[in-house]
């Protein structure tokens, strides 16, 4: 990963969403960095797990895990780095995880499926599993250098 500087911090809230001025800044950052690879998804989601589960938010876990599988399943497949980075960033009683990657070129874009299609519904699907999500941009000094996927996972209901 390139050197970051400065970056829209992980808690920062989806425009228009109202919160309290301590929820910006987050309590505890938790951060993974691994090569693009295959295998990459599978130590995403363990360290997700593990984030989530030393902060006892074990409610948010399957829904963080699918979404987080998708995002850095995208990095392998569509953004040309060599590596990743994943956080998990508490702010009060939130928590965003975040994928970030050096390839600001390559946008994540929602698709349409088509029956029968493996792939198309990722976005959608971590969308649908959270509270909020997006796209930053990831910036040096002057330069964007990379993007950042996040999102705010729904907590799981029911038994």
């Amino acid at each position: 990963m390139p050197e970051i500087t400065s970056y829209i911090p992980p808690c920062s809230p989806a425009p228009g969403t109202p919160t309290d001025d301590d929820d910006v800044e987050p309590s505890e950052i938790y951060r993974l960095y691994a090569p693009a690879a295959p295998t990459t998804a599978r130590v995403a989601r363990e360290f997700v797990a593990a984030a989530l589960e030393a902060t006892d938010r074990t409610s948010l876990i399957e829904n963080a895990l699918v979404c987080v599988s998708d995002l850095v399943t995208n990095v392998v497949q569509h953004a040309r780095v060599d590596d990743l980075s994943v956080e998990v960033a508490v702010c009060g009683d939130r928590v965003v995880v975040s994928v970030l990657d050096g390839d600001h070129a390559r946008r994540p874009r929602r698709r349409v499926a088509r029956d029968g299609q493996e792939d198309g519904r990722g976005l959608a699907l971590v969308r649908c599993l959270s509270v909020a999500s997006g796209v930053t941009f990831v910036w040096d000094q002057l330069n964007v250098v990379g993007k950042c996927v996040w999102f705010e996972p729904l907590a799981r209901t029911g038994p």
